[in-house]
């Protein structure tokens, strides 16, 4: 019945138990994507607000915190919606199924994107948002349903570790090893080697911001949320949840600090410092979230962010395709079409 033991008696995988909904996930997950949205359409790419850019390369800015906090809520809500199939009756088999299908269903929806409205397959950007969630649960996915969690959790670790190394001593022809500029890094020379013209064209062909090297350390903030989704699923007090889950972020913010001396954050990498530290925060204001919204039961300030959250990937597509579709649109005004 099972591949390596994980939905035997004495497994890792969450038991069948009580159903369970944490509203305070889906407004977590309702502000990431809200976020992904207004960075995605700050309405005049040449006058925006600084804290809805980007850093330009080293360095960390809100943005930079929007897209790791997806990734961590999809983490956070495995244990649970894994945990509601198996009550339904599902094997192994099933769920790894369903792993597979949801990812290439993402990785369809971001290469739909890509190619709207003209559709020019010679040039398509082979990887992007939407495809790296997939990648993400893909490989995210299967751990948790083929391995324990003491597997799962050594192979984030294992994950974010190896890439530093990978970065830090695989030398790069023509730049060689440790070189973390945008054309010098190891991520970088793969994505070009690999993927050639099918990349991020606001890289100036030369980096790609979800390439395929840094998907391992990306995996790293998906099992990062992994870990708080199991905080919030064991026996316990809330308060008791609530402290864990601060400890947990302090101790992840700490550490990706200190990291961040030697290996600086930069999203457009996804570093493992960066990795770290994002998840901290994560943690940070989903305890904040899980305070209010679940404990202290108010919850009408969060309606539209659980209205995203539980509508998460419908809510981005669908504004993306309207963003993509208005720019085609031309308003004559007095001094003819704008």
């Amino acid at each position: 019945m099972t591949v390596g033991g994980a939905l035997n008696p004495g497994s890792d995988l969450p038991s069948p138990g009580p159903s369970q909904r944490l509203v305070s996930l889906d407004a977590f997950r309702g502000l990431a994507i809200a976020g992904m949205i207004l960075v995605n359409n700050p309405g005049s790419w040449a006058h925006m607000y600084a804290p809805l850019k980007h850093a330009e390369w080293h360095g960390l800015t809100p943005t930079d915190l929007i897209f790791p906090f997806f990734l961590f809520a999809v983490g956070v809500s495995m244990p649970f919606s894994m945990a509601g199939r198996l009550r339904k009756g599902a094997s192994q088999r099933e769920l790894l199924i369903h792993v597979v299908r949801r990812s290439a269903v993402l990785y369809g929806l971001g290469l739909f994107m890509t190619l709207f409205p003209f559709f020019r397959f010679e040039t398509v950007r082979l990887v992007g948002v939407l495809a790296r969630i997939g990648f993400v649960y893909l490989i995210a996915g299967s751990l948790v349903v083929l391995c324990s969690r003491r597997v799962v959790y050594a192979v984030g670790i294992g994950a974010l570790l190896g890439y530093w190394a990978l970065m830090s001593w695989v030398p790069v022809p023509g730049f060689g090893a440790g070189d973390l500029s945008p054309e010098g890094n190891l991520a970088a020379w793969l994505d070009r080697t690999i993927l050639g013209v099918h990349m991020w064209s606001g890289g100036g062909g030369v980096y790609d911001p979800e390439g395929l090297l840094s998907t391992l350390p990306a995996v790293g903030s998906t099992l990062i949320g992994l870990a708080a989704g199991d905080l919030l699923r064991r026996e316990g007090t809330a308060s008791e949840k609530l402290r864990s889950l601060l400890a947990t972020g302090a101790l992840l913010l700490v550490v990706g600090w200190v990291w961040g001396m030697v290996f600086p954050f930069n999203k457009r990498i996804w570093t493992s410092s960066y990795t770290v530290y994002t998840g901290g925060w994560a943690f940070v204001i989903l305890a904040l979230f899980y305070f209010t919204i679940d404990m202290k039961q108010r919850r009408r300030w969060a309606f539209p962010f659980v209205v995203y959250g539980m509508n998460a990937i419908a809510v981005f597509v669908a504004s993306g395709l309207v963003a993509k579709t208005m720019i085609y649109i031309r308003v004559s005004g007095p001094d003819g079409p704008m």
